[in-house]
Order: structure tokens, then C-alpha cells, then sequence
């Protein structure tokens, strides 16, 4: 009877349409995560260099999913050596206490606005601080991997990026969108 309930589990795993849940592997080259503040009321776009996706993903089942992204604070890149030796600072994303940001799933839904759109939900830690975070993010699959992409906001006061003379909103204003494009392959 044992062998009869394993034959069927097989059986059942190897029919059309049963997906388990796939490891997917970040490919970096052909991956993106850009931010943009707004000084004085204009874009003041980034991008994070060093960045890490993982994902156990079935598009057809996303409720037993799992996103965990790791970010290097210190890749950040505004492109203004300026720029960049002060977002280094305590004042905003203090490079030396605060090296990594992670964000980590607790929840993948699929989203009701169009087909191959989910969010995931989860925790944002960034300068020592969580805070709640959804992850809306666009699913393609081709014949060499997949492709994630989408972009939300995140408010900086929480996390307390830029403190001081910057905690005013009307400089540097109170929301940083957060684009990403990311390509995946299965983990082997």
C-alpha cells in the first residue's frame, strides 16, 4: 500500500499543470534596483550596485512563497561623488553602522489588478529599523529564466534617512520610489 500512495505522489507531481515551488537565483548582470528622492521638487535618482534576490516562487501557487532580497547600503550610487560621500553619513544611510538593508517576505499574493502581477509582503530592515513593507512585482517568464519588475515607495522618516537639517520634507522630499528589474534563473 506504501508503494501504491508513493506511485500516485509521482504520478501526481509529473502531471500537466502541478507546478511545485521553484528556488530562483538572482542572475546580476541583467538585474536593476534604482531609487529616486526628490530635491526641491525634482528627481534625484540612484541606484544600488550590489544588491542579492532569492526567490521560491510558483507563479500558480504564490501563497507558499518567499522573496528575501539583500541589499549593500554602501553601492549606493547617486552619480556625484558629493552626493555620495554624504548619503555615507549618520545623516542618512550612516554606511558604517548600517552595511546591509533586507527586505524578507512573509506573504506573496497574487494580485488581483492583472494577470502575472503579485505583492509580497513582508519586513523592510534598513538603518536598523523594520517597518512593514508590500512589494508589488510583475512576473514573465521566458525559455532562459524570468524577469520580476515593479517599483512602490518608501517613506524615509521611519527608517530615519535624513536626519538633522534634512528632516524638514520640503528640500528632500518625504517618499523615495524604488524601481527594480530582475533577472532569474533557477537555482541548480
Amino acid at each position: 500500500m506504501k508503494g501504491l500512495a508513493s506511485l500516485l505522489a509521482v504520478l501526481a507531481c509529473s502531471a500537466p499543470g502541478f507546478a511545485l515551488a521553484a528556488e530562483w537565483k538572482m542572475d546580476p548582470a541583467n538585474s536593476r534596483l534604482e531609487f529616486a528622492a526628490t530635491f526641491e521638487k525634482s528627481p534625484a535618482p540612484g541606484t544600488f550596485k550590489e544588491f542579492d534576490t532569492r526567490l521560491d516562487f510558483d507563479p500558480a501557487k504564490p501563497a507558499g512563497g518567499r522573496l528575501d532580497v539583500t541589499i549593500r547600503v554602501a553601492s549606493a550610487d547617486m552619480a556625484s561623488a558629493d552626493i555620495n560621500k554624504a548619503i555615507a553619513g549618520a545623516e542618512w544611510f550612516d554606511f558604517a553602522r548600517h552595511q546591509q538593508a533586507e527586505f524578507h517576505s512573509t506573504d506573496i499574493r497574487q494580485s488581483p489588478a492583472q494577470a502575472g502581477s503579485y505583492v509580497a509582503r513582508g519586513v523592510l530592515t534598513l538603518k536598523g529599523v523594520q517597518q512593514p513593507l508590500e512589494v508589488p512585482f510583475r512576473w514573465s517568464e521566458a525559455s532562459d529564466g524570468v524577469t520580476m519588475q515593479g517599483e512602490f515607495t518608501v517613506k524615509r522618516s521611519p527608517f530615519g534617512i535624513g536626519t538633522g537639517e534634512w528632516t524638514a520634507t520640503d528640500v528632500i522630499g518625504p517618499e523615495v520610489a524604488v524601481k527594480f528589474r530582475v533577472r532569474l534563473r533557477k537555482a541548480s
